[in-house]
């Protein structure tokens, strides 16, 4: 269990600012944060029950692209085959 001095040392050391009300309200939901890792704790390794895993994803197929001119056509500054860009540094 953590205490407001405890939430107001670590406040300080993660430099966020608590205004003395609200040390009980973050107080709490520290504990309750807590609380859920001690039932994380709890679970055995490996309880997992069986799943079939399935792959969702489809095979990749190779498709022709569109010729380099159709591509570029729309374009109004290119270079060797390429959309020109401008410089970013």
């Amino acid at each position: 269990m953590v205490s407001e001095k405890d939430v107001a040392h670590i406040a300080g050391l993660a430099d966020i600012g608590i205004e003395k009300e609200e040390l009980a309200e973050f107080t709490g939901r520290f504990n309750e944060i807590l609380d859920y890792f001690d039932i994380l704790d709890q679970v055995e390794p490996g309880s997992r029950g069986e799943t079939d895993l399935v792959n969702v994803f489809r095979d990749d197929v190779v498709e022709a692209s569109l010729p380099e001119d159709e591509v570029l056509a729309n374009t109004r500054e290119k270079e060797d085959g390429f959309f020109r860009a401008p410089r970013v540094m």
